[in-house]
């Protein structure tokens, strides 16, 4: 009753330090309470929106404040540039790493090594493979991924023509797989439940499929006419793999079968997302009729010859198509399995639908792309946004309008990779400047700390107050 006094009360206490706290506290208050934020709150409390619509708002209202972590700091311990980085699937928390000096390291990214004095977590290596190591690599390492149902094993590719499965316990390697040419980019299935294999791509116009449970290669896919810098699996299915190469090509392997069963064209477009699926139809068809639409099943009775069908991927117009006018760079799938981006030498970025194969057509402002070595982009867990590096900055762009929202700073030397920890909503970055930078939305406490740092700042004798009573 007497602390409500006071803002009633004027006289000599109204030009009193707390008095003026008081009316701030009240003013940011009532704009809390007025807020967007507030109202989706009070949206939630009552049950007029969704949980989940309420956390992809948080959600991405953190991804547009990413920036430069201040709290947190990862010792890389690379006498070189960070080329490759990948956070494993099972546990989201340790940070695989490679550097163009042939050395391999791994990082704790939440339980940190120590603190510093201004309170900064440092994350030092758990361990270093380098050199001195037996069996390690002797050039540099190109791409690094883990084993994706275990972190007792990750897989590396180099420069030395070779791809090695290393045990993460005892830091040996377990199997290595020699090739006929630079190692340019390792991929294991995310989502693969019948199979070990590890896609290669290399200077060899071939891809190679390397199988772990037997330590031989399974086959390879020919259809590329130049060196391949980009492999990656359908996040949908098992079978399939994505392939980029420096003939400017992007073609789709079923493993199972012969040959790609499809290559994309840039000029082969639509106008952003796929226009949702027609209703089934329900007629009631006879018997093998599907079959027959489809150029299969039993042939009538004095029915012409059919053609044959020719695979998409081998026809010969088909087969030099493009998707990019100079070296596909890198390739990545939305975590929905529905699209993939690509980037190119050509300095473009492009979404692809991934049923259809066509180019979206999303108008990504022109970024600067190596025309030297694959690069690694990375996309937001809710698919609403994509970072590529640009020279020595990260950009940032909405998937769907193309409109940048961000130009990430911090790296001194051209970036090289950048990849997403979905479970604490972080981003790292290794370039090189021999760094990875960690990214991570703004620490809401320090606003906290912000607003009552003149209250902490009081002395006794101002917080005592005379309120005019006798």
């Amino acid at each position: 009753m007497r602390a409500m006094c006071l803002v009633f009360w004027g006289g000599r206490n109204a030009k009193h330090p707390a008095f003026y706290y008081k009316v701030r506290f009240q003013a940011a208050q009532g704009a809390l309470l007025k807020g967007p934020m507030w109202k989706h709150l009070q949206d939630r409390q009552t049950g007029s929106e969704k949980p989940q619509v309420t956390a992809a708002r948080i959600a991405k209202s953190r991804l547009l404040a990413l920036d430069l972590s201040t709290s947190k700091e990862i010792s890389s311990g690379h006498r070189s540039g960070v080329t490759s980085l990948q956070v494993d699937n099972t546990e989201q928390r340790y940070l695989l790493s490679g550097a163009s000096d042939g050395s391999l390291a791994v990082h704790d990214t939440q339980v940190p090594t120590k603190y510093e004095q201004d309170g900064t977590a440092v994350h030092e290596r758990l361990f270093k493979i380098d050199k001195r190591t037996e069996g390690a690599h002797q050039y540099a390492v190109s791409s690094v991924s883990w084993y994706p149902i275990d972190t007792g094993l990750f897989v590396s590719g180099s420069f030395d023509d070779t791809v090695k499965c290393w045990d993460t316990n005892t830091l040996q390697v377990e199997m290595t797989f020699s090739l006929p040419a630079k190692v340019f980019a390792v991929a294991m299935s995310p989502v693969a439940v019948t199979h070990t294999l590890i896609a290669v791509g290399s200077g060899d116009t071939r891809v190679r499929l390397c199988d772990v449970s037997s330590g031989g290669f399974a086959h390879s896919l020919a259809g590329h006419r130049d060196a391949v810098w980009a492999v990656t699996w359908s996040l949908s299915s098992e079978f399939v793999l994505m392939t980029g190469g420096c003939d400017g090509a992007i073609r789709f392997w079923d493993i199972r079968r012969a040959g790609c069963f499809k290559v994309l064209d840039q000029h082969k477009t639509q106008m952003g997302r796929r226009p949702p699926p027609r209703p089934q139809d329900t007629r009631t068809d006879p018997p093998n009729a599907l079959q027959q639409r489809e150029g299969r099943g039993p042939k009538r009775r004095g029915a012409p010859d059919r053609p044959q069908l020719l695979h998409p991927g081998m026809a010969s117009a088909l087969d030099r198509t493009s998707a990019h006018d100079a070296p596909v760079t890198s390739l990545q799938g939305t975590p929905d399995g529905q699209y993939l981006f690509s980037t190119g030498a050509d300095s473009r970025l492009r979404l692809w639908d991934i049923e259809t194969g066509n180019n979206t057509l999303v108008n990504y402002r022109t970024t600067r792309g190596k025309a030297n070595r694959g690069t690694q982009i990375a996309v937001s867990p809710d698919s609403s946004h994509v970072y590529q590096p640009s020279g020595s900055v990260i950009q940032a762009f909405d998937v769907w309008s193309g409109e940048p929202h961000a130009t990430l700073r911090g790296h001194f030397e051209g970036v090289n990779c950048c990849t997403f920890q979905a479970h604490d909503q972080e981003m790292y970055s290794g370039g090189n400047d021999r760094q990875i930078l960690v990214w991570e939305p703004p620490a809401p406490a320090k606003v906290l700390e912000d607003e009552h740092a003149d209250q902490d700042n009081w002395s006794d004798d101002e917080g005592k107050l005379d309120y005019g009573f006798p």
